[in-house]
């Protein structure tokens, strides 16, 4: 762990992470991350060594312009303080990349940097392609292991088996070590998955928002998110076998959210793709 800043006193303190990467799909968890970071005047008081965990092949280093000078950059985990959260406790942001191999040493360091910073809850956030239309509101699911937690804000126990990423790496590590965690997840349609997702960055915000209870300004992200929905429109009605296939979609979801429906239709269209996949859940 590289220390960039002293922490200041924390309290009752919750983590909130996302990583880039197979847990990231149209990079809608690492643009909610960088959103609160700029929101919440965020600055980095720790970073993990990229050269344990990363495959510079892959995640390239970046040559930059810093005042005046050129420099280069090596992409990592970077550990976060927010400032000016708002809340009556204290914010810790990750950000970062999954990382390419060493995943246990990975998962240890976070987990000594959160019992140090006394996190009791331990959100992350992830996205996935999936079957859903983009005309309609973007699911999330939300899952923890904790039956308290799940009693207070209505959520599901996971129910998910196979192959996962880092983010279920990490939440099952925070509940083996007694800290309360939480699983948030936003499906995005696949057909319209290329970075940004604004639309579904925004649904991660507001299902985060309930979480900590408190709300989270995000008016910037509901312009682009109707910008964005927009964009996507244009592109169904230039092709018929999108707009016929979008119909299906929105017909399908509209079905899984009538009363009489099942209330995990959706959690189980989730676990489909997922097995399809080979599987992001966490």
């Amino acid at each position: 762990m590289i220390e960039l800043d002293d922490l200041p006193e924390l309290r009752d303190t919750v983590m909130i992470l996302a990583f880039e990467g197979w847990n990231d799909a149209g990079e809608a968890a690492t643009d909610a991350i960088e959103h609160l970071s700029g929101l919440w005047d965020a600055h980095p008081v720790a970073a993990l060594d990229p050269e344990d965990y990363y495959d510079f092949q892959v995640n390239r280093p970046r040559a930059v312009i810093d005042n005046g000078r050129r420099r280069i950059q090596w992409r990592t985990t970077r550990i976060l303080h927010a400032r000016r959260p708002g809340l009556d406790r204290s914010v810790i942001l990750v950000s970062g990349i999954e990382p390419s191999f060493k995943w246990r040493g990975f998962t240890v360091e976070l987990m000594e940097f959160a019992q140090s910073a006394g996190v009791t809850t331990f959100i992350t956030l992830g996205a996935l392609m999936a079957d859903v239309a983009h005309s309609r509101p973007i699911p999330v699911t939300a899952t923890s292991e904790d039956d308290a937690t799940i009693h207070r804000f209505d959520l599901e126990p996971s129910t998910y088996e196979g192959p996962t990423g880092i983010v279920g790496v990490l939440a099952d590590a925070a509940t083996q070590s007694g800290i309360t965690s939480i699983s948030c997840w936003a499906a995005v349609p696949h057909y319209a998955g290329h970075p940004p997702s604004p639309k579904a960055t925004l649904a991660l915000l507001d299902t985060l928002s309930k979480l900590i209870d408190r709300p989270i300004d995000a008016e910037d992200l509901t312009e682009q998110a109707q910008a964005w929905e927009k964009g996507v429109n244009a592109l169904a009605e230039s092709d018929d076998e999108v707009a016929e296939y979008v119909e299906a979609l929105e017909k399908a979801q509209d079905t899984a959210e009538l009363p009489e429906a099942s209330g995990d239709v959706i959690a189980r269209e989730f676990e489909r793709y997922l097995r399809g996949q080979g599987g992001t859940e966490g």
